[in-house]
């Protein structure tokens, strides 16, 4: 993991994963009685001289709804607070820059480190201004009800969700505790129809890192990587050379790598992957910062599968560090892609921890692959060979994509 001054990098392209959601405000501060005063002309002059705000719009408004409104306890002004830093904050339009409050921040790094949470079990995330499913976590109550990737969601409860409602409005609708249950109304993927899906929540520990066995092909394994982030890169990288060498003590001759579902996470656990694969000095990725300063990232270690014949699945789902590993087995002519086009997330997170316990994730890195282009919606991750899986085949239990890969990696094997 990338690391500079007090800041953390993290490329997780969703946005939160269901049982939670996952600056400083001048010209008033807060005094050791806990109330707030003005502090200058409340004009805030940018540095770069471009655009300036007159801050005193804000706090009329503050003070308004402090003085008129109705209901005067019904918020405190730490909620106030939070909820205004959100709003500037999405005011980038950009999903992937948020501010998460304390108890977010909490479940945030709860579900990034794999620790048991409570709830359905499904990542969520903003397309053509609609809710969609980006992917349901492995063996989660949400998968097993029949929730797939590219679900949008409509309704929560019956209540449909507003053009106004940010995505931690509605994850605090669905959250709750194991045992009960919630009722989703989806437009399943690819369909103009609509469907209930009443979900009981559960408790939920997804492992980072499972291989898993080839029905009929011994000499074949799947190792599944749903997410590239632990309670630390080190763990990660020891669940990664664990997992390699399960499938070496088999004496496998071929592996598939699926990294479907795959929302991302640290972006050296995809450039080590990578180079398990790909021989020494070989680029992987690069990175590019908002001067344009462009930073190669390359194998710097000798790779035990070096001349294994792999193939990779992805889907609508792998996002961000499983679409660098990806491309740069594809990009690097040593894997075929199977299944669908990849989600298209190529930026990195700058993880600023912030007073409180509350945190601030922001946009400061783009991804590239090895030949310079920047992973995006218009340029994701394409298949060698596209394999569709269709609402049929799920409901039938069969994986098209799977079996295309078995196919693909068995005539590989000398």
């Amino acid at each position: 993991m990338q690391k500079k001054n007090s800041f953390k990098y993290v490329g997780i392209s969703i946005l939160v994963v269901i049982t939670f959601v996952f600056g400083f405000i001048s010209g008033r501060y807060v005094t050791s009685k806990g109330w707030f005063v003005p502090s200058g002309s409340g004009v805030i002059n940018k540095s770069n001289g471009d655009t300036s705000a007159d801050f005193n719009l804000f706090w009329t408004v503050w003070d308004d709804l402090k003085g008129e409104y109705v209901d005067s306890n019904k918020v405190t002004d730490q909620n106030m607070l939070y909820a205004a830093i959100k709003g500037l904050v999405s005011s980038y339009d950009d999903p992937a820059t948020l501010f998460l409050n304390p108890k977010e921040t909490e479940d945030f790094n709860n579900s990034i480190s794999g620790k048991a949470f409570q709830g359905i079990g499904a990542e969520l995330g903003y397309e053509n201004n609609q809710v969609i499913v980006v992917a349901p976590l492995s063996g989660s109550p949400a998968q097993k009800a029949g929730l797939r990737a590219g679900d949008i969601i409509v309704k929560v409860d019956g209540i449909a969700i507003k053009s106004t409602d940010n995505l931690s409005d509605i994850v605090l609708k669905i959250r709750g505790k194991s045992g009960t249950t919630v009722t989703l109304t989806i437009v399943p993927k690819g369909t103009n129809t609509t469907k209930d899906l009443t979900i009981t929540r559960g408790e939920i520990t997804v492992p980072s890192i499972e291989v898993k066995d080839v029905k009929d092909h011994p000499e074949l394994k799947i190792i599944n990587v749903s997410r590239f982030t632990e309670d630390s890169l080190m763990k990660w990288e020891t669940n990664w050379d664990n997992a390699v060498a399960q499938v070496l003590n088999s004496n496998a001759k071929g592996v598939i790598i699926d990294l479907r579902g795959n929302p991302g996470g640290y972006f050296d656990a995809a450039v080590y992957a990578g180079g398990e694969f790909l021989p020494k000095g070989t680029i992987v990725s690069k990175q590019q910062d908002r001067n344009g300063n462009v930073q190669d990232f390359k194998v710097d270690r000798k790779g035990k599968m070096i001349d294994m014949p792999v193939v990779v699945l992805v889907d609508g789902s792998s996002a961000s560090a499983s679409e660098i590993l990806a491309g740069a087995l594809q990009k690097n002519n040593r894997a075929l892609i199977i299944g669908e086009n990849s989600y298209g997330k190529g930026t990195a997170q700058s993880i600023l921890d912030l007073p409180g316990g509350a945190t601030l994730h922001l946009t400061t890195l783009k991804w590239l692959l090895p030949d310079g282009s920047w992973i995006n919606h218009d340029n994701t991750i394409k298949p060698d060979q596209v394999v569709k899986y269709s609402e049929e085949d799920f409901k039938k239990g069969i994986d098209n994509q799977l079996v295309k890969a078995i196919q693909t990696v068995l005539s590989k094997i000398k």
